[in-house]
């Protein structure tokens, strides 16, 4: 875990770091919260699903099956997971994923030794029992990070029958979805025709026609709002938009299976999106950067989402005109937008999110989710597009437990950037007050509308 910060950012850091976790964005199963079960044991918790922990050990020739990827719940060895954890623990070293860990392992769950070969076993151990206590299911959990609001992912197609026994129960945490259409967008997306199909039986239209395709988007975008959404989320390798005049007549090309201008169709898509969100005020998310699955041996043994996703560079001037000039002037419009291409941030996206009324710069992302990617971030952005034209700050997590340790590496990053600020005169210590609550909370809700 992170020592102490001294001086002003120290100072910073006593008054924000308690203060509530806001997460407007993140991969957590709703399940977890619906049910309330406890975790199954300590490798399903902290190894088996955290990607950044797999993708590791992958690189050092450790093959995914021996951590129970691919491997059915019931033929895993979690101890044995777990114990090659703790042999390979020192390749974490200098990575976020080893400040996370420690601080889940130190200061969420208690265990005071070290994680290492000869250890693991014995904090094995340590967890499985303090996962069987009652006090640390997930809404205990939940209430003791001092969650103000997690908002989950869910597919267009999604159910949400979770979120809905959640707001059954006698439980006050809460706990939102979001509304994430790239399987019914995106025509190259497997199974796209299938999907279509899908959300006319869920909504009742012709998914067949553009109109009814478009009329069954804007229901299901109705019903995740019932349920508590705020905000949608689109994911593309690149940012590169069309507006199609005659998008019907390109719909019914792919319908029939001709997929020769699919690319087009779904940066077209993403307008229409953009139009039903000044139309309904949810917020679009746009994460861009990530050439995915490019490991096609993995990605045909285990699927989709298993470490193999790659920053490329983008064109956000270029790839975002279509959008901007037809929406971007619009205020009701609030397009928050990330990237792995951190080139981008003082060159693009720092000019745009400072000219656009519609446009907010979201938070480091993925691989830049560190301390100096947070300091690399407020550096290049905070200049020319202001802290206004920030999004504030969100974990982007399937590892519920390292929640709090994310937004705590979050929490020094301001206070050390705040700190610096006012030892270079930019403005005095009320006003860095100020802006860390902003940074810390305020920007969040402001931004995905969660007050």
């Amino acid at each position: 875990m992170l020592g102490q910060l001294s001086g002003v950012a120290g100072e910073f850091y006593e008054k924000i770091k308690g203060a509530p976790i806001v997460s407007p964005h993140g991969h957590c199963n709703p399940a977890w919260f619906s049910r309330n079960n406890t975790f199954d044991n300590p490798a399903e918790l902290l190894v088996v699903p955290d990607h950044y922990v797999f993708r590791m050990l992958y690189s050092q020739g450790i093959n995914l099956t021996e951590l129970g990827i691919g491997v059915a719940l019931e033929d895993r060895d979690p101890r044995l997971i777990f114990q090659t954890l703790g042999e390979y623990w020192h390749l974490f070293l200098g990575t976020p994923s080893h400040t996370w860990m420690t601080y889940v392992l130190e200061k969420t769950i208690g265990c005071k030794t070290p994680l290492g070969p000869n250890t693991s076993s014995y904090i094995y151990d340590q967890i499985a029992e303090w996962i069987t206590d009652p006090s640390n299911t997930p809404r205990s959990l939940f209430d003791r990070f001092n969650i103000e609001v997690l908002a989950t992912t869910d597919g267009a197609l999604d159910t949400l029958e979770d979120h809905l026994k959640i707001s059954q129960s006698d439980w006050s945490g809460r706990v939102i979805p979001t509304f994430r259409p790239d399987a019914v967008l995106n025509p190259l997306f497997p199974g796209w025709i299938d999907s279509l199909r899908h959300l006319g039986q869920l909504t009742s239209q012709d998914t067949q026609s553009f109109a009814g395709y478009i009329q069954a988007l804007r229901i299901r975008r109705k019903f995740f709002q019932s349920m508590g959404a705020t905000a949608t989320d689109h994911a593309v390798e690149a940012p590169e938009l069309f507006w199609l005049e005659k998008p019907s007549l390109v719909f019914d090309q792919l319908i029939n299976g001709d997929n020769t201008n699919a690319m087009a169709f779904h940066g077209h898509m993403l307008i229409e999106m953009s139009q039903m969100s000044i139309e309904d005020g949810l917020v679009m998310q746009l994460h861009a950067g990530s050439k995915r699955n490019t490991n096609e041996a993995i990605l045909n043994t285990f699927g989709y989402d298993m470490g193999a996703d790659i920053p490329v560079s983008t064109d956000w001037v270029r790839g975002l005109g279509p959008l901007l000039n037809r929406v971007g002037n619009n205020k009701d419009l609030t397009l928050i937008l990330f990237t792995l291409d951190e080139t981008s941030y003082a060159r693009e996206l720092a000019p745009m999110a400072g000219h656009w009324p519609c446009l907010k710069i979201g938070p480091p992302w993925w691989f830049h989710d560190s301390a100096a990617g947070i300091a690399r971030y407020f550096d290049q952005v905070v200049e020319t597009a202001g802290y206004w034209n920030l999004a504030g700050f969100n974990d982007d997590t399937r590892a519920f437990l390292s929640i709090p340790a994310r937004h705590d590496l979050w929490r020094r990053g301001v206070s050390v950037h705040l700190a610096e600020q006012i030892t270079k005169q930019y403005f005095s210590k009320d006003t860095a007050e100020m802006i860390a609550e902003l940074l810390v909370t305020g920007l969040a809700r402001n931004t995905y509308k969660l007050r």
